[in-house]
Formats: structure tokens, C-alpha cells, sequence
């Protein structure tokens, strides 16, 4: 069965960040722990379905004050498909060289944040605009992606770098560089994608211990909890006290 391909294919990725990734998923959290302990920021950015993961993570059940996302919505919602925002414009956009410089420019940032962002393939221009433009700026820069599939791919930048090249830390997803895992008989292409999984994986095995490493310094988090829970009475004041606190570092307070 086709399904059950597929779903050795996600286990495989999963199983492979869990025994390859470990220090790699340590050290980015750590960096992203001492930017929230210092009031900062994580900020974070995807194209296309790499904002999945970026959704995923706050806010969100269970994710804390802390994760910053930055969505374009032109390079992320496209499930018009064809028209307004399709994926024609989509593909054409990601690959603009300057594009990343001009987003940057709607956003304050500190050197002592640090930039999150999710690349599969590494070598589209957006990607590696924000990743320079941290750096310009300070920023410490954590990318996930399939980093070692990417090793001798040719980015469509001008710096002439992937982004992983780029990053202080990279965390490899795992995932085969077609992204699609599964063939299909009397086709060329295959299907069933497994980035978006490796990527979901790879984020809250990360939040997870950057949440470890600052309960272990006894920083409190603003967690946001589950307001669906019969008889929790302080749910709405502890999601409140998240929310105020969101806003209160969006304010540079």
C-alpha cells in the first residue's frame, strides 16, 4: 500500500533527525533561549509551505511568548491556485533577488534575536536576502532544511551561497531533495511529501528544549494554554497574560 510508503518515509525522516540531529537541535535552542530570557525575539520565516511550520509554533497550543512569525502573504497563501496570489506569482516571487532586503524593512530587530527560518531545497533568493540581512544586522541565524541533500546544488543568489551556508546553526530535516517520496506507477513524479512532517518533527522537538533549558534557569514562559478544557477556570487569564505579554515586547517595553 501506498499509504503505508509513506508512512515509512515520514518515520524514516523523523527517526534520522532523532539520531542525527540532537546537538544541532541543542545548540540552535539554545540560542534561541538566551534571546527570549533577554527579552528578544526568535524570529521566524518560511516561503510557500515552509510557513507551516513557522504557523505551527506560535501561536499555538502548548507554544510560549518568545516566537516572532513573519508571514508573507504573498508567498504563502496561494491556495487560490490559478488568479490572484497563484502559484505561478509564487514561484516567481521566492526567486527575486532584493525582495527579502525590502521585507526586512517592515520589522525593528536587535542583534540579540535571532532569525528561525525553514528552506527545503536552500537556494531560492528570499531565503537567503533575510538570512544575509540578519546577519548584517547581529542576528544569530538557525535554518532547517534538507542540508545535506543541498551539498553541491547552486543557489540562485548572487552571493553564491545556499542557505545553510549561510546559518550559524542548520538543522537537517532529512528529507530526500525531491521532497515527494513516494512513486507511483506510469508516472514520472512522485508523490506524498514528507517536508512539512520532518519540518513539524524538528520545530517542537526545538521549542521543546528551548522551553527545558529556560524552566532549568527559572525563566517563566507565557505559555498559551488550552481553552477547550472543562472546569480549567484560569485558562482565559493565563492565554490573556500571554497576550499582554506579546505585546508588551512588540512595544519594546
Amino acid at each position: 500500500m501506498l499509504a503505508l510508503q509513506w508512512l515509512q518515509n515520514a518515520r524514516t525522516a523523523m527517526d534520522s533527525i532523532e539520531q542525527t540531529q540532537m546537538e544541532n537541535i541543542r545548540n540552535a535552542a539554545g540560542l534561541m533561549a538566551d534571546a527570549i530570557q533577554a527579552g528578544r525575539w526568535v524570529h521566524t520565516f518560511g516561503c510557500g509551505h515552509a510557513t507551516l511550520p513557522v504557523e505551527e509554533m506560535y501561536p499555538r497550543i502548548g507554544g510560549f511568548v518568545g516566537f516572532h512569525p513573519m508571514i508573507e502573504l504573498p508567498l504563502t497563501f496561494f491556495t487560490r491556485i490559478v488568479g490572484e496570489m497563484g502559484v505561478h506569482q509564487f514561484v516567481f516571487l521566492e526567486r527575486v533577488e532584493g525582495y527579502g532586503v525590502e521585507i526586512m524593512k517592515g520589522y525593528t530587530f536587535d542583534p540579540r534575536d535571532v532569525m528561525w527560518l525553514f528552506s527545503h531545497s536552500g537556494i531560492n533568493n528570499v531565503n537567503i536576502d533575510i538570512a544575509l540581512e540578519s546577519k548584517k544586522r547581529g542576528m544569530k541565524v538557525v535554518v532547517f532544511g534538507s542540508a545535506s541533500e543541498a551539498r553541491g546544488r547552486t543557489t540562485r543568489h548572487s552571493c553564491g551561497k545556499t542557505i545553510f551556508e549561510l546559518a550559524d546553526v542548520v538543522v537537517d530535516s532529512c528529507v530526500p531533495y525531491a521532497d515527494a517520496s513516494v512513486p507511483l506507477k506510469n508516472h514520472q513524479d512522485k508523490i506524498g511529501p514528507v517536508s512539512t512532517i520532518a519540518f513539524v518533527t524538528a520545530v517542537w522537538m526545538t521549542v521543546t528544549t528551548v522551553a527545558e533549558i529556560l524552566a532549568d534557569r527559572g525563566v517563566k514562559l507565557y505559555i498559551h494554554p488550552s481553552h477547550n478544557v472543562p472546569g480549567d477556570t484560569t485558562a482565559k487569564e493565563r492565554l490573556d497574560e500571554a497576550l499582554h505579554e506579546y505585546k508588551r515586547r512588540v512595544a519594546g517595553v
